[in-house]
């Protein structure tokens, strides 16, 4: 259980919570989810079982683990995964430090204006100033440290067993509140009643990618993950329940924010900014709206810890895995480094504006690299050794320790070798831009 909470924890983050909810709206609702929750449970959930695959059958960190299994060229494919975990991190806590404000800001009524305007100004004004966000930064890294210190069992796994019933509890009590606001019927009904007319070739690949990243494939987590599984847990049955944790977050989110959309007459296409700028109008016109938004953005802070926590275990993996180093001491180094690199990062939306790499500030680029190239990158080479180089291995140890798997071995073995690989190459030339 405390694997399964700690992977599902590593998978839920931002993209379920903040990312799904608007990626629905801008993809017609109800049609999408359907298409999501296809792909989720047959082309996310074979690479997800690979990783485990990787890691558990090697005890290594990603760059080891591709060493120990294939040798060659192939450790660069674990070496590309810590460093895009490393990447992430360092801009993924600028967005969590946010959430962090949020929280507290939500609480004082300081960010919460009826005037969606007005919203995105406080926003902006928050974002771009060249000291506050850095401060959040820094608390939600440190608190993501101190998990890390507490290694395995008494760190990742004990915060796994509280924050994650924790974070469905907000979910529920919100998604409880959204769905008996007046005017929240018509909200539902797009999230939920499928309009295939709204279906585009655009909208199958909207679906591949968010299924591919919100489960956090391709960055090295959960074969790291793996690896601290027993020889012979279910990695099946294992990895059909943290999906199905993962889904059933995304499901909540999209319940608590698009029938709240629609209640007060916002857009559900309004991109990155529903959650920072729709939602806090909406929760000013709300009564006890400050208590629910404090509530909200509590609940994407768990999220992006549970992830957070995830990708600093994949650096700090590889250097006591590779090198011996003490786990205290790594944690801590790898702490700083990720602080050193998330503060250009926040400062480029705001005095840095100016840098730009490939006319893009560094905040842009850094996302564009890791979930535009390293990211499908690296879940389609997992797909390949598992499904062609590897394949009898691969096919064996996904039998090991299961009884569910016998029967799940055939759609395994069609998706990992077939599907995913055509799945993730179109996600990949897509997000160069070529499609």
């Amino acid at each position: 259980m405390g694997f399964v909470l700690a992977a599902a924890g590593s998978a839920v983050g931002l993209g379920n919570v903040w990312r799904f909810p608007y990626v629905t709206g801008e993809n017609g609702g109800g049609a999408f989810l359907l298409i999501y929750l296809g792909i989720v449970f047959t082309i996310g959930v074979s690479v997800l079982v690979a990783e485990l695959i990787i890691g558990r059958s090697t005890q290594l960190d990603p760059a080891g683990a591709f060493r120990k299994l294939a040798g060659g060229a192939w450790p660069l494919a674990g070496y590309m995964s810590i460093f895009t975990a490393f990447i992430i991190l360092s801009f993924y806590c600028v967005i969590a430090g946010w959430t962090l404000a949020y929280t507290v800001k939500s609480l004082t009524g300081s960010v919460l204006n009826p005037d969606t305007e007005q919203a995105g100004s406080l926003f902006n004004a928050f974002i771009t100033d060249p000291f506050e966000p850095v401060l959040y930064t820094a608390l939600f890294l440190s608190i993501t440290v101190f998990v890390a210190l507490g290694g395995i069992a008494n760190g990742i796994e004990r915060a796994a067993r509280v924050l994650m019933p924790a974070l469905f509890a907000i979910l529920l009590v919100l998604a409880a509140r959204s769905i008996t606001l007046d005017g929240a019927a018509e909200g539902i009904t797009f999230f939920l009643e499928p309009d295939f007319s709204k279906v585009t070739w655009a909208t199958f690949l909207a679906a591949l990618g968010q299924a591919f990243f919100s489960l956090s494939l391709g960055m090295g987590a959960m074969i790291t993950y793996g690896s601290y599984m027993n020889r012979h847990d279910d990695i099946a049955g294992s990895a059909l329940t943290v999906t199905l944790l993962d889904a059933l977050v995304a499901f909540l989110a999209g319940l608590v924010i698009l029938p709240a959309v629609f209640a007060f007459g916002a857009t559900p296409s309004a991109g990155p900014g529903l959650t920072f700028i729709t939602l806090p109008s909406i929760f000013a016109q709300m009564p006890f709206g400050h208590v629910f938004s404090a509530l909200f953005f509590a609940l994407l802070a768990i999220a992006a810890l549970t992830s957070s926590v995830a990708l600093l275990e994949v650096v700090i993996a590889y250097f006591v895995d590779e090198n011996g180093a003490n786990r205290k001491k790594v944690a801590t180094i790898a702490g700083a480094a990720v602080f050193v690199l998330a503060v250009p990062a926040s400062l480029s939306l705001g005095v840095m504006s100016g840098f730009t790499i490939g006319g893009n500030v560094l905040f842009d680029a850094m996302d564009y690299v890791t979930n535009n190239i390293t990211l499908p990158l690296g879940g389609l080479l997992v797909a390949l050794l598992l499904g062609w180089v590897l394949r009898h291995k691969g096919e064996e140890e996904f039998l090991d320790g299961s009884t569910l798997a016998p029967a799940l071995l055939g759609a395994w073995r069609f998706v990992i070798r077939y599907a995913a690989p055509v799945a993730i190459t179109l996600i990949l030339i897509n997000g160069v831009g070529i499609l």
